[in-house]
């Protein structure tokens, strides 16, 4: 799994936005600590949250699961960009031996990482039949890699993270949480702190 963070709103914005509110422009510090406190204290204290939409995030995501995939899509208020099975297949369909690792996402349970090569080899054989991309893709493993480009505003991200960093959630996508927080700028890590799940306090 690669996380790249490609592009993300300046907290002065959401600033700007609260300001608006009560017209309070005059008592900003353009984007310095009165204003960084001010953002804490409307969005998260206040629960205000709806001012924090004006934040969002674009990611770059990589080599997760099509399983994964599914989870992300319970998230509504974000948008996912995929990359098409119906293009790339061709990818598996031409090669020559399957380098498993460059298309498959393990668990470490050998049963059913075996049963995922299983199913690679059956798709490659479809593939190679002459069967269309729309009609093979059904024949896709969960565990087949995918990327995606995703954007998500910090109101949902901070829902995204309380939820997907839990011990409760599935192994892939609390690994997902947890390098999405790393991923974020340090200015901004302050919003998100009190969302993502510290296990060394358990």
């Amino acid at each position: 799994m690669k996380i790249t963070l490609l592009h993300n709103t300046p907290l002065n914005i959401c600033a700007h936005a609260i300001r608006t509110c009560w017209q309070s422009f005059d008592k900003s510090d353009d984007g310095g600590e009165k204003d960084l406190a001010l953002i804490d204290r409307v969005g998260n204290k206040f629960k205000h949250a709806s001012t924090l939409e004006h934040i969002t995030y674009n990611f770059y995501i990589q080599g997760i699961s099509r399983a994964l995939l599914q989870e992300l899509a319970r998230h509504r208020i974000a948008s996912l960009s995929v990359k098409s099975t119906r293009y790339t297949l061709k990818e598996l369909k031409e090669c020559d031996i399957i380098d498993y690792k460059k298309f498959l996402v393990f668990t470490g349970n050998e049963i059913v990482d075996n049963a995922s090569k299983t199913a690679l080899d059956n798709l490659q054989n479809v593939l190679k039949a002459g069967i269309s991309n729309d009609i093979a893709k059904y024949c896709l493993p969960e565990s087949y890699k995918t990327e995606l480009t995703w954007t998500i505003n910090a109101r949902s991200l901070q829902n995204f993270l309380h939820l997907r960093s839990s011990k409760d959630a599935l192994w892939e996508i609390r690994n997902l949480a947890n390098g999405i927080y790393e991923a974020l700028p340090e200015e901004h890590k302050y919003l998100f702190e009190d969302h993502i799940c510290d296990y060394s306090t358990e």
